[in-house]
């Protein structure tokens, strides 16, 4: 089992979760976040002074998946999530992390049974 962590920009939300769709990745859930990366954030400048590095809201994609369900997952938030056929910076990024167990609350079932 993985939990595959995604940061994406917002106008790609709706694209990522069309293309979850298609490889059969029906459950994720999704926060709102903020930070920079390469990009710096963005300065802002009021009456001729630099207000500094401000945070750019991303959204993250928490999505637990069993081993078969990883890779067309990784592929299907690269696909959507990119800007343009290149990409841009600030598209984002994919983590992939062990997930040690997993329990469903109603039914109580372990493992990869509860994803």
């Amino acid at each position: 089992m993985k939990l595959i962590v995604a940061i994406i920009n917002p106008s790609r939300l709706e694209a990522v979760k069309e293309a979850l769709n298609e490889v059969e990745v029906f459950r994720l859930t999704m926060v709102d976040v903020q930070g920079f990366g390469r990009q710096r954030g963005q300065s802002e400048v009021y009456r001729g002074q630099d207000h500094g590095a401000h945070l750019v809201r991303k959204v993250q994609l928490q999505i637990a998946v069993n081993e078969d369900f990883v890779e067309p997952t990784v592929n299907a938030i690269m696909k959507a999530g990119r800007t343009g056929p290149e990409g841009r910076t600030g598209d984002g990024k994919i983590f992939i992390l062990p997930l040690e167990d997993c329990i469903r609350i109603r039914t109580g079932e372990r493992g990869p049974e509860a994803i």
